[in-house]
């Protein structure tokens, strides 16, 4: 129960995994599902999937998986869509990153090419080294996010989803410090019909999902759902919000190595 003592029902039927970014992060993610599900591989390097919890005390040797302990949605159920800024499908995009092998790739291809991006919401002012040919046209910003609501409604009912969820793929956007139009759900819905310098892409995805009662993820360091007219949304809409940074790679070792070089004056 939450502090509002909504039930949160048990995580049954499809679930809906929307992603703005197919490129890396996201191809990588998609094909590791897969190679799961299809038992090429196991789930190494996850929490949920491979991790146990600790019950009672160590004497009792109670430790279950997560997986069984915590309600989940199966790998099984997972169901992708994307939007990026590129019209290359999930295998074209994951042979472009280079983080997988050819021979990992061939064994989910059919599963990496069935992902087709939406055309993406982008202004290369916030990401300056990328140059976007798959973008969405509107008059402003506010309309581009109703564009990314109704992809995320043909999406639902295309795949026959139960649940969705939306995480942040993209790439990290220019710095942005939080603004007057940030303040207050009416201020930031004003300031993207005036289409706002301060309210870059990923806000415009984070609007569409949370006025739809999608959950939103923020997976890069982006201001994005860090403002109070997002979290007044999330509230109201009862949906969490979550991320700073999905701390993978470089970021992640300094976070484990730099508090310990630290503590010992090294």
């Amino acid at each position: 129960m939450s502090e509002k003592g909504v039930k949160i029902e048990e995580p049954k039927g499809k679930l809906g995994v929307l992603i703005p970014g197919l490129g890396a992060v996201s191809t990588t993610f998609i094909a590791g599902v897969q190679a799961i599900i299809d038992g090429y591989t196991l789930p190494y390097g996850s929490l949920t999937q491979m991790g146990t919890i600790r019950l009672g005390k160590r004497t009792e040797n109670r430790t279950p998986m997560i997986k069984d302990f915590v309600p989940l949605a199966k790998l099984e159920d997972l169901v992708f869509g994307a939007w990026d800024i590129f019209e290359d499908n999930g295998y074209e995009a994951a042979k472009k990153a280079g983080v997988l092998s050819q021979d990992d790739l061939e064994r989910v291809r059919k599963r990496l090419e069935s992902i087709v991006p939406m055309k993406a919401v982008f202004d290369q002012k916030y990401v300056k080294k990328l140059h976007g040919t798959w973008v969405k046209k509107g008059a402003n910003k506010m309309e581009l996010a109703e564009q990314v609501m109704e992809d995320i409604e043909n999406f639902k009912k295309k795949e026959k989803v139960d649940r969705m969820v939306m995480i942040w793929c993209g790439s990290t956007e220019i710095y942005i410090q939080q603004h007057e139009v940030h303040q207050d759900l009416q201020k930031l819905e004003k300031a993207m019909i005036g289409n706002h310098d301060a309210i870059p892409n990923s806000m415009v995805y984070a609007y569409a999902a949370l006025k739809l009662g999608v959950p939103f993820i923020n997976g890069a360091p982006n201001l994005t759902v860090d403002i109070p007219a997002f979290i007044q949304l999330a509230k109201e809409k009862n949906v969490p919000i979550a991320g700073k940074d999905f701390k993978t790679g470089q970021t992640l070792m300094k976070t484990i190595l730099a508090p310990g070089l630290k503590a010992r004056l090294l």
